[in-house]
């Protein structure tokens, strides 16, 4: 029998697949560093079941989260985003993705992209928790702080932290999850 986090809701395929094979694997692509970045903000308030299933819905509402398009969205792209029931009709995170492609761009000329920038924190491995319930770090603050100082929105220290966890530059699976070796050897 697999024994997962108790997170990961065993009634909903994509909660599935999204523990067993993306949450705390280490993540170098910078497409979906910055998808999860924007998705992790979009949760605040939710659950991530709620935007894990509008995932798709989100990857074509905005462009497949290509920075350089998202960064120039007009007021009919904004307009045409907040009628679209596939995502979170929420005006500030609509425009909050907007802001974070403008500070990603920003942030690729000066630290390469994304994952030069977020690895570097922790030179290039991920942290290995004990599987303790965690939603803030120092380093989740010090990351936070920074990517606000750059203009990024929705990057709270909480939501920080969980997009570490989703990228894999944390393991957190709990200590009974069959994932939790898998993952500490990637």
């Amino acid at each position: 029998m697999t024994t997962r986090c108790n997170w990961a809701n065993s009634s909903n395929p994509l909660y599935l697949e999204y523990h067993d094979h993306e949450w705390g694997i280490p993540c170098h692509d910078e497409v979906r560093l910055f998808e999860m970045l924007n998705l992790e903000g979009a949760q605040a308030g939710l659950s991530w079941e709620t935007i894990l299933n509008k995932r798709e819905s989100y990857r074509a509402a905005f462009d497949n989260w290509d920075a350089k398009k998202i960064a120039r969205y007009d007021d009919a792209k904004v307009a045409a985003l907040l009628a679209d029931p596939g995502i979170i009709r929420n005006r500030l995170k609509v425009a909050a993705a907007i802001t974070n492609a403008q500070a990603y761009l920003r942030l690729c000329e000066e630290k390469g992209g994304l994952d030069a920038y977020l690895w570097a924190y922790v030179k290039g491995k991920p942290i290995i928790n004990n599987g303790e319930r965690i939603i803030t770090t120092e380093l989740s603050d010090s990351i936070s702080k920074d990517l606000k100082k750059r203009g990024f929105k929705f990057v709270g220290s909480t939501i920080i932290y969980a997009y570490m966890q989703a990228i894999g530059m944390v393991n957190d699976h709990a200590a009974h999850c069959d994932w939790r070796k898998k993952k500490a050897k990637n």
